[in-house]
């Protein structure tokens, strides 16, 4: 059964009553739209103009072009095929003309990745009469949440990951002198498929002044090889079964005694990490609904008050869903301003990083599911301390 045929009635009755929209919208293009693909799980291609039509009452309506048929056979919904554009017109007034519509619109794209719906189309759509909406508690709730099985999924992949970090970084960092970052990339990588985690991208390695890029890529023709007392940067992210991704980032240094402001930096990232955690724990006792900037603020306010804001240059965290940098809300009012509300049932990621420019950076991530009484911090045992040689 796919996620759409899984959404409660009533439950997608009363968020479009909140939001005062008639039903919501899901357009996809050529697998432009996460959402759209997470919902409906396609069985096919998608290579023509899709429009799933959820309406607070009544059945829903699939149209699509005869010849992506296979896509959305699955689905629970009357499917209205066209072939011609002027079908499709017709076919989109008949069942739109007048709505209120909530679709994947960000007002002045200021949410990128709430904002999968061109403008022509969106264009298109008021030819009928048809006021188009954002759809983002939508999204939240109903794609960006996780099924059982991918909770579960995610956990296991989540303790698998964080024995591989420890393990790889004890090794590495006793191979000061020889060992490279390429050679520890493509350990790990090893290591998570014995386990049976699969990943889409490499996991990012960077030593010393490395680990002050933030997305930093080591390539077997451009990698360093560890020196002693750096510091080591290892964020690793792949999924089980299921489709639960995990993603954590884990930091190390190779030598016994790392320097005064190391350690300073190490703890005011780790800090900083907590105390977002903290906020989530706070509003749960509290009854507070919580949004990602909020928990953006926290962290930051943090590294804030440690005197290192200012090298804190991308958002605390991100949505996972389906996407290991996923539709719902983002932990973030740095490069966004994402008010969008935290709801039970998503998972979102929690790092603060600390890079100082060419001489080298600090960033410790976990994992968050949301439940009603407070979040769920995986892996159950998160980095507390700098890992270092003996």
């Amino acid at each position: 059964m796919a996620p759409i045929d899984r959404i409660d009635k009533r439950e997608l009755r009363d968020a479009l009553a909140d939001i005062g929209a008639d039903g919501w919208l899901i357009y996809d293009f050529h697998n432009l739209n996460p959402v759209a693909a997470r919902l409906i799980q396609y069985r096919g291609m998608v290579t023509r103009r899709l429009f799933l039509w959820l309406p607070a009452a009544g059945k829903p309506t699939c149209i699509v072009h005869n010849i992506d048929t296979n896509a959305v056979s699955h689905i629970g919904a009357d499917v209205s095929y066209y072939t011609t554009w002027q079908q499709l017109h017709a076919l989109l007034e008949e069942t739109l003309g007048g709505k209120r519509v909530a679709m994947e619109v960000s007002t002045q794209n200021a949410v990128p990745y709430l904002d999968r719906v061109p403008a022509g189309v969106v264009e298109l759509l008021g030819r009928f009469d048809t006021i188009v909406v954002p759809s983002d508690i939508l999204v939240t709730r109903f794609a960006a949440a996780w099924s059982p099985e991918e909770l579960d999924a995610h956990r296991s992949a989540a303790e698998a990951i964080a024995g591989i970090a420890r393990t790889m970084l004890r090794t590495v960092i006793a191979e000061a002198g020889s060992v490279s970052e390429y050679q520890v990339q493509q350990r790990v990588i090893e290591a998570m498929s014995r386990l049976g985690l699969q990943i889409e991208d490499p996991p990012i390695v960077g030593f010393g002044p490395n680990s002050a890029n933030p997305h930093y890529y080591a390539s077997e023709s451009n990698s360093r090889v560890l020196q002693r007392d750096e510091v080591v940067l290892l964020d690793l992210f792949g999924w089980k079964a299921g489709r639960g991704w995990a993603d954590q980032t884990w930091m190390a240094f190779s030598g016994s005694a790392p320097p005064e402001e190391v350690v300073s930096v190490w703890e005011a990232t780790r800090d900083a990490r907590d105390a977002a955690v903290g906020r989530l724990r706070a509003a749960a006792r509290g009854g507070e609904v919580i949004s990602g900037a909020m928990l953006d603020d926290a962290a930051r306010g943090l590294l804030r008050e440690r005197g290192y804001a200012e090298w804190f240059t991308h958002r605390t965290g991100h949505s996972i869903d389906a996407d290991l940098h996923g539709s719902g809300p983002h932990l973030d009012n740095f490069e966004t301003n994402d008010i969008r509300a935290l709801v039970p049932g998503v998972v979102f990621s929690i790092e603060p990083g600390v890079y100082l420019t060419d001489r080298f950076g600090m960033r410790s991530e976990i994992n968050v599911i949301l439940w009603d009484d407070g979040p769920e911090v995986t892996p159950r045992e998160p980095q507390t301390e700098l890992i270092v040689a003996r």
